[in-house]
């Protein structure tokens, strides 16, 4: 297995051909542009995957295919968090029998379940399965998140090496390395990672590194590494009109985020298809709004 996944980590697409099927050459190309450009590790089969247009066996097949190929060039983080323990524990022990390094868990959704519920949830799968969990912290698509304390808790006891911090605000990160110096923290969205670096992240895993893994990389280097806050600066002002565009309430109407990333990696020569249906390919409307913006991000 690969080291411990730290730094850039791209939420990875996933690549379907004209019938929506999983399409694992155009996934492999896409994985070896995503290395070239600066990826440390990579995330499979998440909500930037479309997780949730998968069925189980697709989301195993797929975790293997991806784990497979890589071949320990780097960290494979697998998400495998549904609803339900029994369907999240189906799916951890496939990543595990295909080499996955990392689980990704999400806490269970749609229910909304208490915090202590989630918590049991996170700790049975630590105790059945055995592979290093990466907690996907996000209210936006759980409903709800767990404490910075009661995440650090679950450091403390062994159940979690990692978390993914995707509710956006950076004082998540910084609370957190407050209470716990030794867990890995990815700052987990994509307005503010600047903020989120500042506050001490590890890393960041996210849908902008698969769409930009290069420049975010010297992100990365320059707030992480360099400790240059106006380096850091001066580089996310390349981004600043692309995010603009792609946090805009009026865009998100008519023209859905993932829809945006699927076209920004085909316009940069890497085709993984369209997002499967309800959603589709980007309008010719919004290819044209977007273009421009990706051409100064990546010139």
């Amino acid at each position: 297995m690969a080291a411990d996944a730290r730094g850039i980590v791209p939420a990875m697409l996933t690549a379907w051909d004209s019938n929506e099927q999983y399409d694992p050459a155009a996934q492999e190309r896409y994985i070896t542009w995503l290395l070239e450009n600066g990826a440390e590790a990579v995330s499979v089969a998440g909500s930037t995957g479309e997780m949730l247009a998968m069925d189980n066996d697709e989301q195993m097949a797929i975790i293997d295919h991806v784990t497979r190929f890589v071949a320990g060039q780097v960290p494979v983080l697998a998400s495998v968090g549904k609803y339900g323990t029994k369907e999240t524990l189906k799916l951890a022990h496939a990543a595990k029998a295909s080499g996955a390094d990392q689980i990704m868990v999400i806490l269970p959704y749609y229910y909304t379940p208490s915090r202590e519920a989630a918590i049991r949830h996170v700790r049975r799968i630590h105790d059945e399965v055995g592979l290093p969990i990466c907690l996907y912290n996000n209210p936006n698509f759980a409903g709800y998140e767990l404490t910075p304390r009661q995440a650090a808790e679950l450091y403390n006891d062994g159940v979690v090496t990692s978390i993914k911090a995707a509710h956006g605000d950076p004082s998540r990160v910084a609370d957190l390395r407050a209470l716990s110096d030794g867990i890995t923290i990815f700052y987990g969205h994509d307005y503010s990672p600047v903020g989120g670096f500042a506050a001490g992240a590890d890393g960041w895993l996210s849908g902008l590194p698969a769409a930009f893994p290069q420049q975010c990389r010297e992100l990365q280097t320059a707030l992480r590494d360099e400790k240059d806050l106006d380096k850091g600066r001066q580089l996310w002002k390349k981004f600043v009109p692309f995010m603009e565009y792609f946090m805009d309430p009026a865009r998100a109407a008519e023209a859905h985020w993932l829809e945006i990333f699927k076209y920004a990696v085909k316009y940069q020569g890497i085709d993984t298809g369209s997002a499967r249906s309800p959603l589709t390919e980007l309008s010719d409307k919004h290819k044209a709004l977007v273009e421009p913006l990706i051409d100064a991000l990546v010139s």
